[in-house]
C-alpha cells in the first residue's frame, strides 16, 4: 500500500509541477487526486476492471462540461444541465465511475477557457490508464452494472435541491463540490451504506476541504501546498480507518478556485455532504423502518 501511495503522490505532484512550470491552473485536475488513489493505491475492482474507461468516461464529461461552459447560462443552470448530460453519457457507456462527475463539473466550477484544459484531461487519463494496464491483476473482476432508475431520481433531487438551496441564498457559486458529489454517487448505490459510514465520511470530506483551503493560506506554491496537503489527508483517512479516493481532490480543488469561492469550500462541502448523506441515511432508515413496523401493526 504505502509503494503504490507513493507512486501516487509522485504522479499527482509531477501534474502540478507541470502547471506549476506553465504557470497554468488549468493544467491542475483535482480528480486525478481520487482517480490516482482509487485506481493505483485502494485498487478499486469497479474503477480498474476496464482501464480504458478512465480515459473515455472522464474525458467525455470534461467534454460536456466544457462546452456547457461557453454557453451564456447561470452557473446553477450550467450544474444541473451539466450533471443530467453526464448522467446520460455514463448510462450509455455503462460506466459507474464516480470521479468523471468531477472532471466534467470543474471546467464550470473555474470557468476553463482554454482547450489546453481538454489535452490535460486527455493526456493524464490516458496516463491513469496505461498505468492501471500496467499494475493490473489479471484475475481482478468485478461486475459491471450502472445506477438504477430510482438511485437516479434520488441523486438528482438531492443535486436539485442543492444547487437551488444555494441560489436562493444567494450562494451560487457553491453549487457544485465535485468530491461531495463523487461521494453520494457511490453511496447512493450502497444497500449497505450505514449512519457510521456516513458520519466517518462527512469528517473526510470536510476536514480534506478545511486542509486543503488551510495549507494554502499559508503556502502560496501550489506544488509544495499539494506535498504538504496530500499526505496529510492520507493520515486523516487512516485516523478515520475508511478508504475515500475522492477526498484526495480537495487538496488540489483548494488551489484552483477563485478566492471568494476557495474561502467557502470547507463550508460547502460540509454543508452539502451533510444534505446529502444526511439524506440517504434517513431514507435508508424509513425504508426500513416502515416495513417493521407494517408487520408489528399485523401481528396486533
Amino acid at each position: 500500500m504505502r509503494r503504490r501511495y507513493a507512486m501516487g503522490l509522485l504522479f499527482i505532484l509531477a501534474m502540478v509541477a507541470i502547471a506549476t512550470i506553465l504557470n497554468d491552473s488549468e493544467l491542475i485536475l483535482p480528480e486525478i487526486g481520487a482517480l490516482t488513489a482509487g485506481t493505483w493505491v485502494y485498487r478499486k475492482p469497479t474503477w480498474i476492471q476496464k482501464p480504458y474507461k478512465l480515459f473515455l468516461v472522464p474525458s467525455g464529461t470534461a467534454v460536456i462540461g466544457f462546452l456547457i461552459n461557453r454557453l451564456p447560462w447561470d452557473y446553477p443552470v450550467k450544474v444541473l444541465v451539466g450533471v443530467g448530460l453526464m448522467l446520460l453519457l455514463m448510462k450509455v457507456l455503462r460506466s459507474n465511475l464516480a470521479p468523471a462527475f468531477a472532471t466534467g463539473l470543474l471546467p464550470i466550477i473555474i470557468n476553463a477557457t482554454h482547450w489546453s484544459f481538454i489535452v490535460a484531461i486527455f493526456f493524464w487519463t490516458l496516463s491513469l490508464m496505461a498505468g492501471v494496464y500496467l499494475q493490473r491483476e489479471p484475475r481482478m473482476k468485478a461486475k459491471d452494472h450502472t445506477i438504477r432508475p430510482l438511485q437516479m431520481l434520488g441523486f438528482l433531487t438531492l443535486i436539485v435541491l442543492w444547487v437551488v438551496g444555494v441560489w436562493l441564498l444567494g450562494r451560487p457559486q457553491m453549487a457544485a463540490i465535485p468530491p461531495v458529489v463523487v461521494v453520494l454517487f457511490e453511496a447512493i448505490q450502497n444497500t449497505d451504506y450505514s449512519y457510521k459510514m456516513a458520519i466517518r465520511q462527512w469528517v473526510a470530506l470536510t476536514g480534506a476541504a478545511s486542509l486543503g483551503v488551510g495549507v494554502h493560506w499559508l503556502i502560496a506554491s501550489w506544488l509544495l501546498a499539494a506535498l504538504v496537503t496530500l499526505p496529510l489527508v492520507y493520515l486523516l483517512l487512516g485516523i478515520l480507518k475508511i478508504k475515500l479516493p475522492a477526498a484526495y481532490a480537495f487538496p488540489l480543488l483548494a488551489l484552483v478556485l477563485p478566492a471568494t469561492m476557495e474561502a467557502t469550500l470547507p463550508f460547502a462541502a460540509a454543508g452539502s455532504a451533510a444534505l446529502f448523506l444526511g439524506a440517504l441515511v434517513s431514507y435508508r432508515f424509513l425504508a426500513n423502518w416502515l416495513p417493521t413496523l407494517q408487520t408489528d401493526d399485523d401481528q396486533a
